[in-house]
Formats: structure tokens, C-alpha cells, sequence
């Protein structure tokens, strides 16, 4: 078929990113949304910061440390919240039957949802990114090269998370899905976000080294503390991610699998 890359259709998933994208830009709620959170939550932390760091030589060493973890870790929940709000359009919509007794395959929906959660929160950070430097004269693009890793593996994650949390909630319906909003709030405490792995209890520590984003905050603390980039840690997400990745399309495919036997594409609704 004309389009197809690795069994998906360019075209097919095209159509879905059109669709969300129409949705989005005939919205100004839904844009306002995108970008009020993460900047209330980053002009208060970056308050909160300046204030520390007059306080505490740690916070005076390394400014940036709270911002930058801040951004970073809202890049990965707005992801994986964009991804879950993307296919819950779908479903408030009553619209899942209608798109899967079109040629759609549940594979490119997948992959439309997933690029449309990339596209709202780049849409959402990368305006919150110029206030920060605008309100406290921090540019989050000084870690060079090294953020669009760390960002891309959060990406990942965001992504193994928000893609299993469609299939969950088309599994078992709209009860479900306040998960989409609490799920990545859930690896918070063991993520590493605002302070390093060895604070944690031993056996938290191996559970934070099991998550691909405590590598990445305990990456960026290394360049922005010491000036260091660790490939190692880099690696180390992307290994996990991957891993994680597969295990949250095999969740969404069982899941929608199983909703198809029991009819409920149909019946999916608020």
C-alpha cells in the first residue's frame, strides 16, 4: 500500500495527527491548558529557588538544579498526560468504533497518539523554557547537546507509560481514567528528580535504578554540578526505555485485543 513504512501507513497516521491537531487549534481552552500548568508550577519553584539560594550554598552552587529538574520531569508527565488525553478525546467522543472499522490499525493508532503527545508538550515547554529564562535569566538550552538526550529518553518513558494507561482505560472504561493523571506521579518519590539516588532507603535505590529517569536527573546533575557528561547514564535510560517501551505497546495491544472480543469499541463513552 502506498505509504507504508514497516507495516504503518504514513497516510493513516497522518489523518489521526490532522484530526488532533484540528481538535487542538479549534480550541484556545485547550491551548491555554498546554502551557498554564507547567509555567505556574515553574515561576513558582523558580521563586522558591531564588529564595533558597540565598539560604543554602548547595541551592548557590547550582541554581538551575531545581528549574531544570523541574522542566524536565513536567516534559515527562506532560507527555505521557498528553498521550492519555489524546485517546481519551477519542473515547469521550464515542468515537473509538468509528475509527477501528476503518482501515485504521491499532499499531498506527498507537503511533498518532504518541507523536501528538511529543507535539503538545513541546508546544507547552518550549514557551514555559523562554520564561524561564525571561523571569530568572536560567536557559535550560546551556546543557547543550545532553538535553535532547535526556529529554528524548524521557520522551520514552513518558510514552511506555501514557500508551499503557490507553490500553488500561480501554480495557475497563472511563472509571479508569484518573489513572492518566496520577500514573507518572506514581515513580516521583524514586525518580530523582529534586535530589540524588543515595538519599533513598537501599532497597529504594534498586528500585530507582530499574527507572529510566533517575538516570537522566542524576545525568543532568552531573553536568550541571561538575560539568560532566555521563554517557553511561544515557545508555542506561535508553536500554530501560526501550524495554519499558515494548512491554507498554504489547499492555495497549493485549488490552484493545481483549476489548475487541468483549465488544466494547462500541460501547466506549463518558
Amino acid at each position: 500500500m502506498s505509504g507504508e513504512i514497516f507495516g504503518f501507513s504514513a497516510n493513516r497516521i497522518g489523518a489521526m495527527l490532522r484530526r488532533h491537531a484540528y481538535l487542538l487549534t479549534g480550541s484556545w481552552a485547550r491551548i491555554i491548558d498546554i502551557i498554564y500548568w507547567p509555567a505556574v508550577q515553574m515561576i513558582m519553584w523558580g521563586f522558591l529557588t531564588q529564595f533558597l539560594a540565598g539560604k543554602t550554598s548547595y541551592v548557590a552552587q547550582a541554581f538551575g538544579i531545581l528549574l531544570a529538574g523541574l522542566m524536565l520531569w513536567d516534559s515527562l508527565f506532560r507527555v505521557q498526560l498528553s498521550v492519555a488525553i489524546s485517546f481519551l478525546e477519542e473515547m469521550w467522543s464515542r468515537n473509538l468504533g468509528n475509527l477501528f472499522v476503518s482501515p485504521l490499525r491499532p499499531s498506527e493508532f498507537a503511533a498518532s497518539v504518541l507523536l501528538m503527545g511529543v507535539i503538545r508538550t513541546l508546544l507547552g515547554m518550549i514557551p514555559v523554557s523562554l520564561m524561564a529564562w525571561l523571569f530568572f535569566d536560567f536557559s535550560i538550552y546551556s546543557m547543550g547537546f545532553a538535553l535532547a538526550g535526556f529529554f528524548a529518553n524521557l520522551v520514552l518513558f513518558g510514552w511506555a507509560i501514557g500508551i499503557a494507561v490507553c490500553g488500561l482505560v480501554m480495557r475497563y472504561g472511563l472509571g479508569a481514567e484518573n489513572i492518566a493523571w496520577a500514573a507518572t506521579f506514581l515513580f516521583l518519590p524514586v525518580a530523582a528528580v529534586y535530589y540524588p539516588v543515595t538519599v533513598l532507603p537501599v532497597w529504594l535505590q534498586a528500585v530507582a535504578w530499574s527507572l529510566p529517569p533517575a538516570y537522566v536527573f542524576e545525568g543532568m546533575r552531573a553536568l550541571l554540578i561538575d560539568g560532566a557528561f555521563r554517557g553511561d547514564l544515557m545508555l542506561g535510560a535508553l536500554g530501560l526505555n526501550i524495554l519499558y517501551l515494548g512491554l507498554g505497546f504489547a499492555a495497549f495491544l493485549g488490552w484493545f485485543e481483549a476489548s475487541r472480543r468483549r465488544g466494547q469499541l462500541l460501547g466506549q463513552g463518558e
